[in-house]
């Protein structure tokens, strides 16, 4: 079974578009003095150096694809214009004549540049490379907060013990003991320290301890 045949209105254009390109440069070159096959040449070289630019820059989008896309252009581009009317072509420029006889060696060099410019492979995906697994992590706990220590307290002077009591003699305590009864008949009170020391003749803090062993 057939497909019905459909005309494509953008096939179309490029063609009517190459055919009056392709005329154009075709007729600058024979102006310039490229008569017979060399000025149908001319055309092919412009076209095949934009194919070249094209799939360059189809692959890798670098400048020197760039560079020549512009020089293609300006050649394809400027034959159009000339051919316009502005430029008599029965008495072209003698700069126009060279540029013509030189754009054979300069479309050589720009087509061996792109077909030898190596490129840069783009990494083809491991079909058996699997991906990583994705491991859940469980829930960190929560930093527990640094206590730090109290400062210990100062350490407080020690308040002076005082000296023990001084040991008494026993003979002396018996002394004591009597003045101590002859106070108490004569006045009716009990001896103090002051009056022990006074009698006895004895440093205080011993006539002190007396009293208290007399209590």
């Amino acid at each position: 079974m057939f497909r019905p045949f459909r005309v494509d209105a953008v096939l179309v254009q490029a063609v009517i578009a190459g055919a009056l390109s392709f005329a154009h440069l075709h007729d600058l070159a024979e102006a310039a003095g490229q008569s017979g096959w060399k000025a149908w040449a001319y055309p092919v070289s412009v076209d095949l150096l934009l194919v070249a630019v094209w799939r360059r820059l189809r692959t890798e989008a670098s400048g020197l694809a760039w560079f020549w896309f512009l020089v293609a252009l300006v050649a394809s581009l400027g034959a159009n214009i000339a051919t316009a009317g502005l430029l008599d072509l029965d008495h072209v420029p003698a700069w126009l004549r060279i540029a013509v006889a030189g754009w054979p060696a300069l479309a050589f060099l720009g087509g061996t540049l792109l077909a030898h410019q190596p490129t840069t492979p783009k990494p083809a995906p491991d079909p058996a490379a699997q991906p990583e697994p994705v491991v859940e992590r469980a829930d960190e706990p929560e930093p527990v907060p640094e206590i730090t220590p109290p400062e210990p307290a100062p350490v407080l002077p020690k308040a002076p013990v005082p000296d023990a009591a001084p040991a008494v003699p026993p003979a002396l305590v018996d002394h004591a003991r009597k003045l101590a009864a002859e106070h108490r008949t004569r006045t009716g009170t009990e001896i103090d320290t002051a009056t022990m020391r006074t009698r006895l003749g004895i440093p205080e803090d011993l006539a002190g301890a007396i009293v208290a062993q007399l209590a």
